[in-house]
């Protein structure tokens, strides 16, 4: 496996999102709704501004679950089948590139685009943090943020993916848009609805284990339970066991998120 020829295939890809303005884009759409949401998060007790980090961190949660995801899978869905379709693929085959080494140029160029973005959109909630609070529990919004790259990478591992599976655009779209679907809305309703049909008998232990097949979770569990002031924010406190709720195991969970779609991509990856 050639590095060089991963940076090179990863610069095109980065180089091409800043050309079409999609970074600068995505950074305004996280900056706006980040800012709106860190002063009126509290409008519903009354309280509009900045009130705290961890409040502002919960704040936020709800956002990055529900955007970033779907900007990652947006981001990558036709990162193999585009150039499939565009007849464009076995040309890059020819090459004296590999399949490995291709998918990574892709997926690193995409995955630098996307951080870049994301950081740029909550850096400016990191500066106003700053200057009301000082460096005191600043390194929580850090960790916010890191988490929210890994939410998106994660992500964003699935959405290429689905763009090696996939034989059409049009189909990997609506794959991205199905998956969205069930990560952000649909899993943690089957979950609850199992639980209440069965009047917790069955899964009821197992719950709190079965929330680290979705990465959407894995980033809640991972914010909510590194800062003591917002566990009561969410119900997910009532129900996942402390020895869980440790940021090492939840990053390697997320770790394992963008991995294991990365290797499944490379094993089915055909020309």
């Amino acid at each position: 496996m050639e590095w060089s020829q991963i940076l090179t295939l990863a610069a095109k890809e980065f180089r091409d999102r800043l050309r079409n303005r999609w970074v600068l884009a995505v950074a305004l759409v996280f900056t706006v709704f980040s800012l709106v949401i860190a002063y009126f998060g509290g409008a519903a007790q009354g309280q509009v501004g900045l009130r705290s980090i961890e409040f502002t961190i919960a704040s936020l949660v709800s956002l990055v679950i529900y955007l970033i995801p779907l900007i990652a899978l947006l981001l990558g869905f036709d990162a193999v089948v585009g150039e499939r379709e565009r007849g464009s693929l076995d040309l890059l085959l020819a090459l004296p590139v590999t399949r490995l080494e291709v998918l990574l140029g892709k997926y690193l160029g995409l995955a630098a685009a996307l951080t870049l973005s994301t950081l740029a959109g909550f850096g400016l909630v990191a500066l106003l943090l700053f200057k009301q609070y000082g460096w005191a529990g600043l390194h929580h919004y850090v960790g916010f943020m890191v988490s929210s790259v890994l939410l998106g990478l994660a992500f964003l591992s699935l959405a290429v993916l689905i763009s090696v599976i996939a034989r059409e655009r049009t189909r990997a779209s609506g794959l991205a848009i199905a998956m969205w679907f069930f990560f952000v809305l649909v899993f943690d309703l089957l979950l609850l609805g199992g639980l209440v049909a069965t009047g917790g008998a069955y899964g009821g232990d197992a719950f709190a284990y079965l929330l680290l097949l979705n990465p959407a979770d894995v980033f809640r569990i991972l914010n909510v339970f590194s800062l003591e002031d917002v566990r009561t924010l969410y119900g997910l406190a009532s129900i996942v066991p402390p020895a869980l709720a440790r940021p090492w195991l939840m990053g390697s969970v997320m770790v394992a998120w963008i991995v294991v779609p990365m290797a499944l991509a490379n094993w089915r990856f055909k020309p």
